[in-house]
């Protein structure tokens, strides 16, 4: 319990540090910024290859089906409004 205690005072004090230093742009707001990336991607719960492939299966197929559907729809209605121009 220490530990996370001094990692959160040492960040609030890296903060106040990085807001003093002033520049927008200075290697400490990126050195800081980097640190805080690194530490929220340890967070992430990355889905496994299975899910991965799963998913990317179901999305492939819906767009198929949307866009033969979609298609089908403009080619019946092009051909109706065809009909009522001539």
């Amino acid at each position: 319990m220490a530990t996370k205690k001094n990692k959160k005072v040492s960040k609030k004090v890296k903060s106040k540090e990085v807001a003093e230093s002033g520049s927008k742009y200075s290697l400490a707001r990126i050195k800081l910024f980097y640190e805080e990336v690194k530490s929220e991607f340890g967070k992430i719960a990355w889905p496994d290859r299975k899910h991965t492939v799963s998913s990317t299966v179901v999305v492939v197929v819906l767009v198929s089906l949307i866009s033969v559907y979609l298609g089908a729809v403009d080619l019946i209605l092009g051909k109706l409004i065809s009909l009522v121009i001539k």
